[in-house]
């Protein structure tokens, strides 16, 4: 950790306010083509404004902000901790399991996503508790879209899933799988079917369910096929994975990365998954990561592990797919822009946490963008 803060320490910086930049002077700086802001449409005078706010305390615990244009760096400021600093982005990187579910699928290790999960963990299907014939047609799409038929709904705490219930125990996989399916009340006799066919309830064990998964079927643990298949080609090299009891990979959140390292990866999304002249997952997935398949409300919907939503900034909407957690934490892809934002925050568990990274990104960042 000594290591990366002393590198981190010799990563650029950008003071908006000057307009002066600081040349970087590791190898791993090189990795990202710099420019100013303004070289690449955006205003300098919204930036510095969004810099004096937060250094005013009128946005809270905010970590740092990172901007990249048609491909190259130029916005990068830390509020707290610097460049080689470990974020912890809780949610945010669920988005991670979508992308190694990606390579899998390129790599025909996994058929697709409709591949029942049962099939894959026999073991656990022996054992299961509520057996029910809907339990063994999950999918791994049904938890790529958080719209599995399980008890599992993480914003109810009464939920017998909810995520803080599955801590508790040893086993977080078979506990998830051992949920009843759910149920839902409707009004008059006929239940209207929702928006794309499925009913979206926010589940991270689902998505921890993925882990045991991606290593049945590619025979690698799921951070050390991360490792080799994605974090080495982007030259991330220092991801920090949570683990379960059972010493499994927590695939629903959790993941340490760098504020650059979270950067890289809305740019390989960006890129149609494509770094550095290498295409690392096919096209075709991130365009089906990246479009709705369940609607959460009038303003969201969600793709493969992506939140999707229209960010309105003075009188124009700017479509986006962006990761999302806890705190407010945000890695947001704006593809019309062809624009990349990580905003990281430790402003956990609070009331207005994601409204004032949004309020960040609507009121100071797309109001910066001027062509």
């Amino acid at each position: 950790m000594r290591w990366r803060t002393a590198v981190g320490l010799l990563l650029l910086h950008l003071t908006v306010a000057s307009g002066a930049q600081t040349t970087p002077t590791s190898q791993a700086a090189h990795e990202w083509p710099v420019s100013s802001p303004t070289s690449q449409g955006l205003s300098l005078a919204p930036l510095a404004a969004m810099e004096k706010a937060i250094t005013a305390g009128e946005f809270k615990k905010i970590g740092s902000v990172l901007v990249a244009r048609h491909g190259k760096l130029v916005y990068e400021k830390y509020f707290d901790g610097d460049a080689g600093t470990l974020r912890d982005t809780r949610s945010a990187t669920k988005s991670i399991t979508d992308i190694l579910i990606g390579i899998t699928i390129k790599d025909r290790k996994l058929s697709g996503v409709d591949a029942r999960v049962l099939s894959f963990l026999p073991e656990r299907a022996r054992k299961l508790q509520n057996p029910d014939p809907r339990k063994d047609n999950i999918t791994v799409e049904d938890f790529l879209t958080m719209s599995s038929p399980l008890e599992c709904d993480d914003w109810n705490d009464a939920s017998q899933g909810n995520e803080e219930r599955m801590y508790l125990v040893e086993d977080w996989a078979q506990f998830i799988l051992d949920l009843p399916v759910r149920g839902r009340m409707h009004l008059g006799e006929h239940d209207e079917a929702p928006p794309y066919g499925r009913y979206f309830s926010y589940c991270t064990g689902g998505v921890f369910t993925l882990s045991e998964v991606l290593e049945k079927v590619t025979g690698t643990r799921a951070d050390r096929y991360a490792q080799e298949n994605l974090f080495g080609p982007l030259g991330i090299t220092d991801a920090v994975w949570v683990f379960s009891p059972m010493n499994i990979p927590q695939t629903g959140g959790g993941l340490r990365l760098t504020s650059r390292e979270l950067l890289k990866i809305a740019e390989l999304y960006r890129s149609n998954g494509e770094w550095q002249g290498k295409q690392i997952l096919d096209a075709a997935w991130v365009q089906a990561s990246t479009r709705p398949h369940a609607r959460i409300d009038d303003e969201t919907e969600y793709g493969y592990l992506w939140w999707l939503k229209a960010f309105k900034s003075g009188s124009k909407s700017y479509p986006a797919f962006f990761m999302s957690g806890n705190g407010g934490n945000k890695v947001v892809v704006f593809p019309a822009l062809d624009m990349s934002v990580v905003l990281t925050s430790t402003n956990f568990n609070t009331k207005g946490m994601h409204q004032q990274t949004e309020q960040l990104l609507t009121d100071y960042i797309l109001r910066a963008v001027e062509n």
